[in-house]
């Protein structure tokens, strides 16, 4: 489990919460059986479960469902609210994404540029080339294995696999319609978007302002952070200030506490 879900965890146990943390297909350990991954935006599968959540604990009197989005998550949270409207609020009661690229299209050629296509752009490719490559030997033909195999970034990735997987026609269309920022306006439930303005992944011009959301959405934005890190404390630090201040503030937007304090933590 991440650093930060387990940051959340804590948190939750702290408050007498019940606690799940869902995968997207193919993120469990386990490969999923269909002919799919999942996408940046896949806000069908976040219905899905928050639907099943709901129903599962509605017979508790006067429980509330928060739920947290963290990085791709989060923008595939955002997406799924917008696209939900009002009926939102019949899966949650609010929530939270954290450090999300809600414009895909501009985080995803921060990641193809400069120290970040050196570093991190190898790094992710090593994890999902062999989930592609899984995929593949259960679905022969799926998609063009030798363009996936030949990509040297994301963009090349998304184009030869999730792209096409899940009915985009290209990586241009992918992250230009996955993308939740502009459908921000209409969120319905209360939500929080929080983004350190040096994500090295999250370009700052590439973040929402107050014209591009509902009256809904609280935006976030401190100057330190980095991409899900706002770490306190002596070396090495800890990330429990995030889910104080997120969770307080889904607490408090929701009648059951008094919000903590924004994230304005490097």
């Amino acid at each position: 489990m991440s650093h930060y879900a387990q940051a959340f965890a804590g948190w939750a146990e702290e408050q007498d919460m019940n606690f799940a943390v869902p995968h997207f297909r193919g993120c469990s350990g386990q490969l999923n059986l269909a002919p799919r991954a999942y996408h940046s935006g896949d806000h069908e599968e976040i219905n899905w479960v928050l639907a099943r959540m709901r129903s599962e604990h509605q017979s508790v009197g006067g429980q509330i469902l928060l739920a947290v989005g963290v990085s791709l998550g989060g923008n595939a949270l955002m997406r799924w609210a917008a696209l939900q409207g009002h009926q939102a609020q019949l899966r949650a009661d609010a929530i939270a994404a954290i450090c999300a690229p809600l414009d895909l299209m501009k985080s995803g050629m921060a990641i193809g540029r400069g120290l970040n296509r050196q570093i991190y752009t190898p790094m992710f490719l090593r994890s999902m080339k062999p989930k592609a490559l899984a995929k593949w030997a259960q679905h022969p033909g799926l998609f063009d294995k030798a363009a996936m195999m030949a990509a040297k970034d994301l963009y090349a990735f998304d184009n030869a696999f999730t792209a096409p997987l899940h009915g985009f026609k290209g990586t241009d269309d992918y992250w230009t319609h996955a993308s939740a920022k502009p459908l921000m306006r209409d969120i319905r439930l209360p939500a929080l978007a929080l983004n350190a303005l040096n994500d090295p992944f999250v370009p700052a011009n590439s973040l929402p302002v107050e014209g591009d959301v509902s009256n809904s959405v609280t935006l976030w934005q401190p100057e330190q952070g980095g991409h899900v890190g706002f770490a306190q404390g002596i070396w090495p630090g800890h990330v429990r200030a995030v889910p104080e201040a997120v969770g307080g503030w889904l607490l408090q937007v929701t009648g059951q506490g008094t919000k903590t304090g924004e994230a304005r933590h490097g």
